[in-house]
């Protein structure tokens, strides 16, 4: 495993995302995922599964604090009581003490962002969480964030993959020594449709989604958060500590962007230009 460090806080490179993992099925996906070797949990309020999610780890059998635990709080729950409330909830589906690490899933228009972390803050500080950060954030909102309102953010999530360069942000969170957690890191299987991707892993026996989870990996404050319903596809994914890309092979993937956004909702925010 190769592990990210930000501000003191350290987290498996590779983690779960556990987005429509739900019910029996999704708890025997997290589960086995877990027995397969992943310590990092990625799950959401939104995702209706911390249930499922905690359930899937007190059945692993895996020590607590062997563990890295990530939840977020949705946007329309960002005034400090609503924060305060949505974690305390969290916890209990979850059945936890405290998580690893709390996000604001989205940037919200309605409460102040100074508010809405100081609650955060407040969360990390009484133990319910180890650290805090954001998703979805671009960087202006990061410089609002750290620089107007304070904030010690160790994370900012993001959709980020071979085809969707994050320059500026990744440059922002190593400038503020953060780690970017890329989901949706295989863009949705549109990197098996990419030619020099499935000839790189022709090159290590290794697939399209394996080189990509690799190429993120391998690059400083980066982690990456795939997510599979098939079992099978979640312990492929993990697989990919037994090889190494070239700086050649690096920068034949980074230069496949094409700004290809996966995700755009009503709710985002304005998204860094390229």
């Amino acid at each position: 495993m190769i592990y990210k460090t930000a501000k003191g806080i350290t987290m498996p490179a590779l983690g779960l995302g556990t987005f429509e993992l739900t019910g029996p099925e999704g708890i025997a996906a997290i589960r086995s995922a877990i027995e397969h070797g992943y310590r990092h949990i990625d799950t959401a309020v939104r995702y209706g599964n911390e249930a499922e999610v905690g359930q899937a780890i007190r059945e692993a059998g895996v020590p607590r604090e062997d563990l890295f635990v990530t939840t977020k709080v949705w946007f329309d729950s960002l005034a400090p009581d609503q924060v305060r409330q949505s974690m305390a909830d969290s916890l209990d589906r979850l059945q936890m003490d405290y998580v690893d690490l709390f996000l604001v899933h989205w940037p919200g228009r309605e409460v102040p962002m100074c508010d809405t972390l100081a609650a955060f803050t407040e969360a990390r500080d009484t133990g319910r969480t180890r650290s805090i950060g954001v998703s979805n954030f671009t960087v202006p909102l990061l410089a609002e964030a750290i620089d107007t309102c304070g904030a010690e953010l160790v994370n900012n999530q993001i959709e980020y993959h071979p085809l969707l360069a994050q320059k500026k942000l990744l440059a922002s969170a190593r400038a503020r020594d953060m780690i970017v957690t890329a989901y949706q890191p295989i863009a949705r299987g549109a990197v098996f449709k990419e030619p020099e991707i499935v000839k790189i892993g022709e090159t290590h026996g290794k697939s399209a989604a394996q080189v990509a989870l690799r190429w993120l990996v391998q690059q400083d404050n980066v982690a990456a958060i795939p997510r599979s319903s098939r079992i099978e596809n979640i312990k492929a994914n993990f697989d990919i500590f037994d090889f190494e890309l070239s700086e050649a092979e690096m920068a034949t993937i980074s230069g496949l962007d094409r700004q290809e956004r996966k995700s755009d909702f009503e709710w985002a925010p304005e998204w860094d230009a390229a």
